[in-house]
């Protein structure tokens, strides 16, 4: 990354008070995909006066400046990451909604090979493959 959460909230001239402060600390430091619930436990732990409207507030403005990056991965939460990360395709396992992180290049490649075979120029894309562990009784 190049920049942490807290110093593109400043770059974009977002006023950071310390609850904002002590949720930017939390999501720069997760190593998952936290949902709002998840982050409201984590900021108030740290930070007792934190409410949840304050976290789902925070979110919705670090979302609409371009700080966060929201998904939906099927199990209805809306769960969030930096938005400046590498890029990176997303596996989620649809029993324990783990999700895992994975990049391709021959992925990568394929998608180039069907935009051009298509007539285009890939400029981007997301991709979230859901799926069961291959020992799982129930498939």
């Amino acid at each position: 990354m190049s920049k942490t959460i807290l110093e593109r909230c400043e770059a974009n001239g977002l006023r950071m008070t310390d609850q904002r402060r002590t949720i930017a600390a939390v999501l720069q430091a997760a190593a998952d995909h936290p949902d709002v619930e998840e982050l409201y436990n984590r900021a108030s732990a740290a930070d007792p006066r934190i409410s949840l409207a304050t976290v789902y507030r925070t979110v919705k403005l670090f979302e609409e400046t371009g700080i966060l990056e929201k998904h939906e991965f099927g199990d209805g939460r809306a769960r969030y990451e930096a938005a400046d990360r590498e890029h990176h395709d997303h596996l989620i396992d649809v029993h324990s909604g783990k999700v895992i992180e994975f990049v391709d290049a021959e992925i990568e490649a394929l998608q180039e090979k069907i935009a051009a075979k298509l007539g285009y120029r890939l400029m981007g894309h997301r991709l979230e493959l859901y799926a069961v562990p291959l020992d799982d009784k129930d498939t």
